[in-house]
């Protein structure tokens, strides 16, 4: 029988798949529940994706198959493969850590910081202490193993105002229903309308029968202003507000454009920048005995609608959020192709392997019990009677059985060991091309024999599939978490949560640890030769023992502690200068041996007094050493070089502080 249709879309890699291709009734079959006439034709196919993906990550891929009519689905062995490469993904696409960075914060120890640093240090820091009051990896974990399952997840933000913060939480991506212009084939771009709707099953002891949920968000055009209420069959809804005179009432801030009558608002992340769009919500729920044929998740009746009540009384019906956007954020497991707006699984494309892998530890599991307990044929045996009724026993083999043979009897045994070792064989080799097809390696997937592998220059060759996969898998994470990031900072902008002023967004991104084990004392000799030879800075050396997997949560601190600790010498150490006077002068600096700043120049801060008088009070007589460069490591003082306030000859002087402390050691000579 020929093919009937070829389809290609973004989940033809479960064509093969019988259970793809069947008519899907309500009530039967392994996607019954999709039968429900609210799900719309385009999206049945990626809902079915879903469940067969769900499945193979739970080892029920053979209950599907036994759902769609397979007699045999039942006895498949499934023995978590599946499972592990979704895990193994996601484990390596994660990386050691998740750091929220904002550009600009790492310039904060610098003697002169460019400007704009104090302010991207400061959203930085509240940005992690968002992410650590919101369990933010917590919440990454969980939406990004549905996505490199499914290929999809979805995070969603909402203000909460006894919190004082936005909340984050995830979203099945089976849920999600977005409505794209039909113009609008870019991946990147963001729909103006998107839905989440599920059903909620009947629960005959409180009377309930089965509903449809719908949460949608959309931009629409500003409105007047609008207040809980009722109507006239007593359900809540949304009531616009209008003076006395009649007229619309406006939200504080709006205010109408009379050239164009509309209704404009200036955000507090646009100052100077008048917008025409905010964000609705509406949550509603419709009975599905409501539904007609025509109607689906994109066109349900809005008569039928019960809008649900929040705990501060705002009736959930076209809510003015107070946002220019979406607080949604779709996240794909990889790179969309031209025209589609759906990722793939880390497992799309090596489902026949995992079923063929299936189908041989089933053949596996079915030849050990043959081999274990084999099957035996004997001629000429004395079969055993029950001593009451003399019938016939049946022969039962098992350890220490003895058969009495006649003359001429004989025993022969069926043999199954060498298919036995034969399949074991295939399961390897399917092991292996499971291995390669998914790009995770046998390397990452930990089954290569570590004797294998003749330096590590080969093992870095061998992982290189791995580091693709995960550059491709970040690559496409990159702009979704820096976009989720920039949500956060707006909706405290919003809330008008403290420290967070009106103004332009500051970029932040989402970093991700090494996704593979570094050769820490490697990093550790680069980089004590590089800081030694002044060509890496104190801050970039300490980022690369992070990025290397040393203990190390917060770069700049470390900086901190570094310089306040290591370097810095005890006052008691810092020797007394003699007179200077005339055109005298003493060396000061530091030995190449020594451990020393790589800045440019060093500041040191002298007590001094002059012609035996009382000392000066501010002590603010600095000299700037070279720490680096041909006149390194040591420099001439002279009264040239030192900026006091009297005039005459310093009679004594003598160290206060270094600034930065680099190690500095002193000789002295006239």
């Amino acid at each position: 029988m020929g093919l009937r249709e070829l389809v290609i879309d973004g989940w033809s890699w479960l064509n093969y798949k019988p259970v793809m291709a069947a008519p899907i009734r309500r009530g039967s079959g392994p996607f019954a529940e999709l039968a429900a006439g609210w799900v719309p034709p385009e999206d049945l196919r990626r809902l079915q994706a879903y469940k067969l993906l769900a499945a193979y990550d739970n080892n029920q891929a053979g209950q599907i198959a036994a759902a769609s009519g397979d007699d045999t689905g039942l006895e498949r062995r499934e023995l978590g493969d599946a499972a592990k490469l979704i895990d193994t993904a996601l484990g390596y696409m994660l990386g050691s850590e998740q750091t929220i960075v904002v550009p600009g914060a790492e310039h904060s120890e610098d003697e002169a910081p460019p400007t704009g640093t104090v302010a991207a240090l400061s959203v930085q820091s509240r940005l992690r202490e968002w992410a650590e009051k919101e369990l933010l990896p917590l919440r990454i974990q969980q939406a990004e193993r549905s996505a490199v399952r499914c290929g999809d997840t979805v995070h969603t933000l909402a203000w909460e105002p006894s919190k004082g913060r936005p909340i984050l939480r995830v979203m099945d991506a089976g849920f999600y229903f977005p409505e794209w212009p039909d113009d609008e084939a870019d991946a990147a771009e963001f729909p103006p309308r998107v839905h989440f709707a599920w059903e909620l099953p009947e629960d005959e002891r409180r009377g309930v029968k089965a509903r449809l949920r719908r949460i949608t968000y959309e931009l629409g055009p500003i409105s007047a202003a609008s207040t809980p209420g009722r109507t006239r069959s007593g359900q809540p809804a949304r009531e616009l507000m209008y003076g006395a005179d009649g007229e619309p009432v406006l939200i504080a801030g709006d205010h109408l454009d009379p050239e164009t009558g509309t209704i404009r608002r200036t955000y507090p992340w646009g100052p100077g920048q008048q917008s025409g769009l905010t964000c609705y919500l509406t949550d509603a729920e419709w009975l599905l005995d409501d539904l007609k044929k025509d109607h689906d998740v994109y066109n349900l009746p809005t008569d039928k609608a019960a809008y649900r009540v929040r705990s501060d009384g705002e009736v959930l019906e076209r809510l003015d959020l107070m946002l220019d956007f979406l607080p949604v954020v779709h996240v794909t497991n990889s790179i969309p192709d031209a025209g589609e707006h759906w990722g793939q699984p880390s497992i799309a494309k090596v489902m026949q392997t995992l079923d063929e892998l299936a189908a041989t530890d089933s053949d596996s599991a079915a030849a050990s019990a043959t081999t274990g307990t084999p099957i035996i044929g004997l001629s000429g045996v004395r079969l055993p009677k029950d001593r009451v009724t003399g019938a016939t026993l049946p022969l039962q083999v098992r350890a220490g059985t003895v058969w009495s043979l006649a003359e001429g009897g004989s025993m022969d045994t069926l043999d199954t060991s060498n298919q036995l070792a034969e399949l074991r064989s295939r399961v390897d080799h399917l092991l292996d091309r499971l291995a390669g097809n998914s790009r995770l390696t046998s390397s990452g997937l930990g089954t290569l024999d570590p004797s294998a592998v003749p330096s590590g220059y080969a093992l870095q060759l061998a992982l290189g599939p791995l580091d693709a996969l995960v550059s491709g898998m970040r690559l496409a994470r990159a702009h979704k978490y820096s976009l989720l990031l920039k949500m956060v900072c707006r909706l405290h902008q919003a809330g008008q949560a403290e420290g967070w002023p009106a103004g332009e967004t500051l970029p932040a991104r989402l970093t991700w640890g090494p996704h593979t084990p570094t050769d820490r004392a490697a990093v550790l000799d680069e980089v004590v030769k590089g800081f030694g030879a002044g060509v890496l800075s104190l801050e970039t050396s300490v980022r690369m023992l992070a990025a290397a997997g040393y203990p190390i949560e917060d770069a700049v601190q470390e900086v901190k502690r570094i310089q306040s600790r290591a370097f810095d010498a005890p006052p008691h150490a810092w020797p007394t200068l003699p007179a200077i006077t005339g055109q005298s002068a003493s060396t000061w600096g530091c030995p190449r041996q020594g451990r020393r700043s790589l800045r440019s120049r060093c500041w040191v801060t002298f007590w001094a007094r002059d012609h035996g008088g009382p000392s000066f009070s501010d002590g603010s007589f600095k000299a700037a050493l070279p720490v680096s460069g041909p006149e390194a490591p040591r420099a001439a003082i002279s009264p040239s070089t030192i900026a006091h306030t009297s005039a005459g000859e310093i009679r004594e002087a003598s160290i206060v502080s270094v600034n930065p402390p680099c190690g500095i050691w002193a000789r002295v000579r006239n």
